[in-house]
């Protein structure tokens, strides 16, 4: 989920083979919210025989067809279905599509087949590593592509914009301890390609973490001015720092920023105690 508004003059993000191994299907959900829409992942292994899908995304028939069309016209079968996080907007689909295909979920807790950090799956040969990247929730987890030298990261990085910390689930200095694990990625070569779960593939990932790290250094000041100038003192801070700091933010995502100024101000009360 984005705290900014999507870029709708920008030509759309459209699906299709991203690299050699990773294909995106979008999910007709365009909003505020999810920009474009959300991005279901396909993995196949060289010998395509095998697939993971990340993020089946909401339940929308159509849009579920459309991945087994991709998936059977490469003669592949899909062995997991895997979700980034746990909101419905990635996961919503997640049952039905696990049993339309006799695959299983998996993810963090939730009652699914639990995922943990450093854990591989496999799809034909293709190794897809679990990087956990709490923080935007505590479930949050992304994925290492390291033969296409890509990282898909559902919500914590997007294509464009920001996205929320969802608080009270999300926190921000877990987030902020991601940003700077997947920042590793990148400066060792890793990673130079982002795979997320709204918007365009990020071609320069070095780049967009780098703007997130600033983006996030930037929030936290203008929420301490915002505190200085006088929020700290209304009966509802959140709503004084929501005037001060995000007034040109459109209103439709102003429940997001409320989520990420509960974070940041829960994270301004640690650093001081």
């Amino acid at each position: 989920m984005t705290t900014q508004p999507p870029e709708f003059t920008a030509a759309p993000w459209q699906s299709g083979q991203v690299t050699a191994n990773a294909y995106c299907v979008l999910a007709p959900n365009p909003g505020p919210m999810t920009l474009d829409g959300t991005n279901t992942w396909i993995i196949l292994g060289d010998n395509e025989t095998e697939a993971i899908v990340i993020d089946p995304g909401p339940l929308h028939d159509g849009h579920l067809a459309e991945v087994l069309r991709i998936v059977g016209e490469r003669g592949a079968r899909v062995t997991e279905t895997v979700l980034t996080h746990h909101h419905l907007d990635h996961s919503e689909a997640g049952e039905h599509f696990a049993d339309l295909t006799g695959s299983r979920v998996r993810a963090v807790g939730r009652g699914h087949d639990d995922l943990a950090d450093g854990d591989v799956l496999r799809a034909g040969g293709l190794d897809v590593r679990v990087v956990a990247t709490p923080g935007h929730t505590a479930d949050s987890i992304s994925f290492s592509l390291e033969a296409d030298h890509a990282l898909l990261t559902g919500d914590t990085v997007l294509g464009r914009g920001t996205t929320v910390v969802a608080h009270p689930d999300g926190e921000l200095a877990a987030y902020l301890d991601s940003l700077e694990r997947i920042r590793a990625l990148t400066g060792g070569g890793t990673v130079t390609t982002i795979l997320p779960g709204h918007g365009p593939v990020v071609p320069d990932a070095e780049e967009m973490v780098e703007f997130y790290r600033v983006h996030r250094a930037e929030r936290l000041e203008q929420v301490r001015a915002a505190l200085a100038d006088g929020a700290a003192a209304e009966d509802d801070p959140v709503e004084g720092v929501l005037r001060r700091v995000y007034a040109q933010v459109p209103q439709s995502v102003w429940p997001a920023a409320r989520l990420s100024i509960q974070a940041q101000l829960d994270f301004l009360r640690a650093a001081h105690s």
